[in-house]
């Protein structure tokens, strides 16, 4: 993972956790969040997608409320879709520090083209 910036750890510091009662068993946690936005660099135009996150917690879960109030964060962010999807994959791992983590990232079409992004972490103790 690359070292954030400043503005990116305020961000980070947003998500909230909470422990996993059931830490010594596998099992996944399926997130959609389906009103995804920022900003484009290039253009300044919106952006719109569906973030789709799914993570075999270990000691620690996402909670919901932040997770919402982390990703309004990015709605006047300035981001690539490949930046956006990889950055949030790496402060969710930062912080929740799952044993599996993927986020897909679906993006609605501009121009004729639609764009998806999908980013994975594994622990090195992962099953």
């Amino acid at each position: 993972m690359s070292t954030p910036s400043v503005h990116a750890a305020d961000f980070r510091a947003t998500l909230e956790t909470f422990q996993n009662q059931f830490p010594e068993r596998n099992y996944s946690i399926r997130i959609v969040c389906p009103e995804f936005t920022s900003v484009c660099p290039k253009t300044g135009q919106p952006d719109f997608g569906t973030l789709v996150l799914t993570y075999v917690p270990d000691q620690l879960c996402v909670e919901l409320k932040s997770l919402k109030m982390y990703l309004q964060q990015f709605r006047n962010e300035g981001i690539f879709y490949e930046h956006a999807t990889n950055r949030i994959l790496d402060d969710l791992v930062a912080r929740v520090k799952p044993r599996r983590m993927k986020l897909e990232a679906q993006f609605t079409p501009r121009g004729g083209i639609s764009t998806s992004v999908t980013a994975r972490y594994r622990c090195r103790h992962a099953d």
